[in-house]
């Protein structure tokens, strides 16, 4: 299983781009561009912001909204992480979007 790690920067997004799916959630299409050759911190693909197909022939470019890179896929037999479990007094995001720009 090919594992690839995405990070965006949300502020660069169009929020005009958003729209709303058959659910009511929020989406932003967008497009991982591959690298020839990993740059200085190891990303492997850029994340752009989709355009149209009439923007994209006008010569219109996404924003650049972050980075991704291919991880290693853990084994079917590897050992799981050692890493400790979250508190479970830690606060929780989970539902909360005040600090979301959009």
């Amino acid at each position: 299983m090919a594992i690839i790690k995405v990070k965006i920067d949300v502020t660069k997004i169009d929020k005009e781009r958003l729209f709303v799916g058959k659910n009511g959630a929020k989406y932003l299409d967008c497009t991982l561009l591959g690298r020839d050759e990993p740059d200085q911190y190891g990303n492997d693909f850029m994340v752009v912001q989709d355009v149209t197909k009439e923007e994209r022939l006008a010569g219109v470019k996404g924003a650049i909204l972050g980075n991704a890179k291919h991880m290693e896929a853990r084994q079917a037999n590897a050992p799981r992480s050692t890493r400790p479990a979250a508190s479970p007094s830690a606060p929780t995001t989970e539902g909360d979007d005040q600090d979301v720009p959009f």
